[in-house]
C-alpha cells in the first residue's frame, strides 16, 4: 500500500507542473488529476480547485466502489451523481465535492500500470481535437520520441457529456484500443475536449503530457507544408520495441520498474 500522504504530495507537485501557465495546458479551474492509493481508494482533485496553485487540501480521498457503481446506473441524475461522489469521499471535513470527472479517473485507475492520471486542455491539443481533421491528423506517428513517450498510437474518444456519459465513452475507447494493440493507451485524445495522460508515475504523466503538446504543435506545423509525413507501420513497431527505447521509457517514469 502506498503512503497516502506522500502520494498526495507527488500528486500536488505533478498537478502544479501541468498547471504551470508556461505549459499552456490549463487556465482557471480547468483540468483534473488523480492518483491511486490502494485497491479501494484514490486521490482526485476537488471541484473548483485550480491546478497552478493547488495544495494538499485541494484533493479528496475517494472510495472506488461507490463511484464505479454509477456505471451500472441506467441514467443517474446530476443530483444523484453529486450525492454519490460526496458520500464516496473519506475524511472530508470541508465537504469538498470531487470533480465530476472522478468517474473517469476511477475507471482509468483500474487499468494495468496506471497509478497517476493528468487530464488537461492544452491549447495546441485542443486546436486539433476541435478540428474537422482531428482523426486524420492522429492516424499516424511522426517521430521516435512520440512513440517512446506516448505509445504506438493515442486513443480517440468521441465527444460526450462530462460525467457518466464521458466515462462510458472513455471505457469503450480504451477497450477497443486494448483489443487492437494488445496494450493500454498512454495518451487519450478527446474530441472537442482535451487530453488524458496515463502513467505508472507522476513523472510519466508529465512526460506524456509534454510530448503530446509537442506532437500537437508539430502536427499543426506540418499542415502548413502539405500535411504530415507519417512513419510506416514497420518503422513504428521497430521504435516501440527497441531495447534502448524501452529502457528510456523506464527512465522517463513511463513504467513502474524504473522510477
Amino acid at each position: 500500500m502506498s503512503d497516502p500522504q506522500q502520494l498526495r504530495e507527488e500528486l500536488v507537485n505533478m498537478s502544479r507542473v501541468l498547471g504551470d501557465p508556461a505549459a499552456d495546458c490549463v487556465i482557471l479551474g480547468e483540468g483534473n488529476t488523480s492518483a491511486r492509493i490502494d485497491e479501494e481508494t484514490f486521490w482526485v482533485k476537488a471541484s473548483g480547485a485550480q491546478l497552478p496553485t493547488i495544495t494538499l487540501e485541494g484533493f479528496v480521498r475517494v472510495r472506488f466502489a461507490p463511484v464505479l457503481s454509477l456505471f451500472d446506473a441506467e441514467d443517474p441524475s446530476d443530483e444523484t451523481i453529486k450525492q454519490v461522489l460526496l458520500e464516496a469521499s473519506m475524511d472530508n471535513k470541508a465537504k469538498q465535492r470531487p470533480s465530476i470527472e472522478a468517474l473517469m479517473h476511477a475507471l482509468l485507475l483500474q487499468e494495468p500500470g496506471v497509478n497517476f492520471i493528468g487530464h488537461t486542455h492544452p491549447v495546441a491539443v485542443n486546436a486539433i481535437v476541435c478540428s474537422q481533421q482531428a482523426q486524420e491528423a492522429l492516424s499516424g506517428r511522426l517521430f521516435p520520441d512520440e512513440i517512446t513517450c506516448c505509445g504506438v498510437a493515442p486513443a480517440w474518444v468521441p465527444f460526450a457529456d462530462p460525467g457518466v456519459p464521458l466515462a462510458r465513452q472513455v471505457a469503450e475507447s480504451v477497450r477497443d484500443y486494448t483489443e487492437r494493440y494488445g496494450q493500454r493507451p498512454q495518451a487519450i485524445w478527446m474530441q472537442n475536449h482535451g487530453l488524458i495522460a496515463l502513467g505508472a508515475t507522476a513523472q510519466g504523466v508529465e512526460t506524456v503530457t509534454a510530448m503530446s503538446v509537442k506532437l500537437a504543435r508539430i502536427l499543426l506545423g506540418t499542415y502548413a507544408l502539405g500535411g504530415p509525413n507519417f512513419l510506416t507501420d514497420k518503422q513504428v513497431e521497430r521504435i516501440a520495441t527497441r531495447p534502448d527505447e524501452l529502457l528510456r521509457a523506464g527512465q522517463l517514469g513511463l513504467t513502474s520498474s524504473n522510477k
